[in-house]
């Protein structure tokens, strides 16, 4: 199957957002690479599973891989941008410059998925955000912390289906910015605690979590009725 855009045009699209798109402080020098962060959610898993007519559909191959990210980027960006528009309270200006970083990574990384797919592109994503009270900080850096551990485990998990190395390579430039997310939301919660064992083995080596488990992780944070049946188990 051929993709809408080249792999080259694709890489040449990604490395120019890389270069154009700002950063301060730390998250500066990550780059506008693709990030997981974090999640998509699967509405009646089962009924999915025995009904490929039932539910967003995210196509075969690489493109079910490619539209697994965008979905992932749709729901960060959406987080991420209420955020920063309804800031909870005692939200510092340090927190404020960081998180806006990451409401534009998440944001171009969203809008790279969708040129890069074009016609092959879900369709925009209802996203459910009422379990989480964005006045209030805990509330706020917890549902980011599960965004971002989930997104690092999903980038990780969803890699080893890619046919295409030049998309591999991209997938180990999102794992490595998801990282820098997730670590710095979690030195916001419990400075030290980048790098605990619940996300990193006795081996030294981060979890991963096939699309499917994502998935049914992330469920309660979208609306729209996806269909996983194309997705790895």
């Amino acid at each position: 199957m051929t993709l809408t855009k080249s792999q080259g045009q694709i890489q040449n699209e990604f490395d120019t957002q890389q270069k154009a798109l700002g950063r301060r402080k730390f998250l500066r020098n990550t780059g506008a690479a693709l990030t997981a962060g974090a999640l998509v959610s699967m509405m009646a898993c089962d009924k999915d599973d025995n009904n490929d007519n039932v539910g967003v559909n995210f196509g075969t191959g690489d493109f079910a891989i490619l539209n697994f990210a965008y979905a992932l980027e749709q729901l960060e960006a959406a987080f991420y941008t209420q955020v920063i528009a309804t800031p909870y309270t005692g939200m510092s200006a340090s927190e404020t410059s960081l998180l806006t970083d990451i409401r534009d990574h998440e944001i171009a990384h969203r809008e790279f998925f969708k040129a890069a797919l074009g016609t092959n592109a879900i369709q925009a994503l209802e996203v459910d955000f009422s379990t989480v009270d964005f006045n209030i900080r805990d509330s706020v850096l917890k549902t980011a912390k599960a965004f971002e551990d989930l997104g690092v485990s999903a980038y990780n998990g969803a890699g080893r289906y890619l046919a295409s190395v030049d998309y591999l390579l991209l997938a180990g430039k999102i794992v490595s910015v998801e990282a820098r997310h997730a670590a710095y939301i979690r030195d916001l919660l419990s400075n030290g605690s980048f790098a605990d064992g619940s996300v990193i083995d006795a081996n030294g080596l981060e979890m991963s979590r096939k699309p499917r488990a994502v998935l049914s992780i992330a469920a309660p944070y979208i609306k729209t009725q996806l269909n996983a049946s194309s997705l790895p188990a």
